[in-house]
């Protein structure tokens, strides 16, 4: 039992990051790796924290850390989240019926809109983590939580792709209700931990309501217009999700915490 989760939680760490794994693995459990999304966002965070540290120590200087931070983290991952989001931009930025957005997103060329949405995102993303450069607990919070709000995708919507051409294969495209359950308590673990051993206050929980809005809305807009989500939704949902939680995090720390 423990040897066969520990290749499930493999398999997601192959297929999400770069990051070494037995060779022998193969996609069979990628459905099931799915429970092990936010397991994987809080060893991408972690590595990201680590690195943000130490250039910080070396440079003395919060956007020099957060930069090699943010660049540490896109190599791990291999920016697979990222394309996606440019890819969700360029599609339904430029198509107009179900059709087009697919086939523009499988495109491999990325376009204005996916350039903008790049930009903006990760922009944002370098400028908050210099405002949490004394809480790095919640940059691994944002990397886990943010990975939790495209697993429900896998549990309550229909994969959009009716044909092979998907960009992105293999895909995991459903969840058990376990899975899903698995899922949250993971992601979560680092909001706890940062209420138990850090003494942050309980209202970080808070962060949780607008990241579930953002997915409830973007769980709508796909539907409305593919009928479903695709492999770049999730990664897009994401993107979007992490940064909307360091903001969050932000406006809690001002107002409330």
């Amino acid at each position: 039992m423990i040897k066969k989760e520990i290749r499930v939680f493999l398999t997601a760490l192959m297929f999400f990051t770069r990051i070494p794994v037995p060779k022998n693995l193969g996609v069979a459990d990628l459905n099931i790796s799915s429970r092990y999304f936010p397991l994987v966002g809080i060893i991408v965070g972690l590595i990201g924290a680590l690195i943000f540290y130490g250039a910080d120590f070396l440079f003395k200087d919060t956007w020099i850390a957060a930069f090699l931070s943010l660049g540490a983290t896109l190599l791990v991952t291999g920016a697979f989240h990222e394309d996606g989001l440019a890819d969700v931009a360029d599609g339904f930025g430029g198509g107009w019926a179900k059709e087009r957005i697919l086939e523009i997103m499988k495109d491999s060329r990325v376009g204005a809109y996916g350039v903008i949405a790049l930009i903006v995102v990760i922009g944002l993303k370098v400028t908050l983590v210099t405002k949490l450069t004394d809480t790095l607990i919640l940059y691994v919070a944002g990397h886990s939580v943010s990975r939790i709000m495209p697993v429900f995708f896998l549990r309550f919507m229909h994969y959009s792709r009716e044909d092979d051409q998907s960009k992105i294969k293999p895909l995991a495209t459903q969840i058990s209700w376990w899975g899903l359950f698995i899922a949250i308590i993971t992601g979560l673990l680092p909001l706890v931990i940062a209420v138990l051993v850090y003494h942050f206050n309980v209202y970080l929980f808070l962060s949780l309501i607008p990241c579930g809005l953002l997915t409830l809305y973007l769980a709508w807009y796909f539907k409305k217009w593919i009928g479903g989500y695709t492999g770049d939704c999730l990664g897009a949902t994401q993107q979007l999700n992490e940064v909307v939680f360091y903001l969050s995090m932000l406006g809690l720390w001002r107002f409330l915490l």
